[in-house]
């Protein structure tokens, strides 16, 4: 398959978005009572169901699995996209969105670490200076000098660093299976699965029995698909064309995205230095896109003289 970068950053970037709108809307249903299992447990049971309603009318062929990944999906979405979930928003619910945010999004450096030391990725200085970028400017923008991180709930932390783990495990393992199958394939199986886990694992179908109002409905509607199917959809086509360590790195728009949200519907104000720090992580991303079109021109450039001699 023919891979398009600038297609992918942008739907890596409009995944992050995506992704910061639905965590403040996650934040606010937790303030009137809704637990983070039992979002989770809506968020991904309403995702797949809608992608299965718009397979079969689309295109049933995405739902072709081979009966051998029946326990690759049942890893990458019971286990992995299941925790990602659970872990980001129990995080959420204990400490403030931002510190949640930059917890999670040590992944890159995981995701990073992983794919040079299996992969045989290389290490450049390029990717390392992007990741200084993307990490030192996430830091800024959710305002990390000015949080207590010693402070907040331990238990929130140590979720917040389970999900960066889980999201980076997810990400890469995402990215193996699309060399098998469609993002959207990938996507709703691992929804699907996630599903499963998260009925088995905690009390099913307790939302249909909980009494929400028709306000908290529309807000796990939106979350479900506007901060679950679209994003992560949208993210493994990025991935595919991208790789996972610059997908990750350039997911650091979601906290910026947060930001700006924030500044527009709830007048919160930006600082300086988290205005330096969406700089850094949109710095972080142009130097990714510039060095892979110098690594895609280098080789054209030699045959090119080869063909002159």
């Amino acid at each position: 398959m023919a891979t398009d970068p600038m297609k992918g950053y942008l739907c890596v970037a409009a995944a992050a978005v995506m992704w910061a709108s639905s965590g403040t809307a996650g934040k606010a249903l937790f303030a009137e009572g809704i637990t983070p299992f039992e979002l989770v447990q809506v968020r991904v049971t309403l995702s797949s169901l809608l992608l299965a309603v718009a397979f079969g009318l689309c295109s049933r062929n995405l739902f072709r699995i081979r009966p051998i990944d029946l326990g690759y999906f049942f890893i990458l979405g019971g286990i992995a996209m299941a925790l990602v979930q659970v872990t980001y928003f129990y995080a959420i619910s204990k400490i403030h969105v931002a510190a949640a945010i930059f917890i999670q999004y040590l992944a890159p450096i995981i995701v990073a670490f992983f794919a040079i030391s299996f992969w045989k990725e290389r290490l450049t200085a390029a990717k390392l200076l992007a990741l200084f970028f993307s990490l030192t400017g996430c830091y800024l923008v959710v305002g990390g000098y000015s949080l207590q991180l010693l402070h907040m709930n331990r238990l929130g932390i140590l979720s917040g660093l389970a999900s960066a783990f889980c999201f980076a495990a997810y990400t890469l393992m995402g990215e193996r299976g699309m060399h098998r199958y469609s993002p959207w394939t990938v996507i709703f199986y691992a929804l699907l699965f996630a599903a499963c886990s998260l009925h088995i694992s905690y009390r099913p179908f307790l939302y249909l029995v909980a009494g929400h109002s028709l306000k908290q409905w529309g807000w796990m509607l939106y979350i479900s698909v506007v901060g679950t199917l679209m994003p992560f959809g949208l993210f493994f086509v990025g991935v595919n064309h991208i790789r996972s360590t610059r997908a990750t790195i350039t997911a650091t728009l979601e906290p910026i995205s947060a930001s700006f949200i924030a500044y527009l519907f709830l007048g919160e104000s930006l600082e300086p230095l988290q205005i330096l720090g969406g700089v850094l992580v949109v710095a972080a991303i142009v130097l990714l896109q510039l060095r892979r079109e110098h690594d895609q021109l280098a080789p054209a450039m030699i045959r090119a003289r080869k063909r002159k001699i």
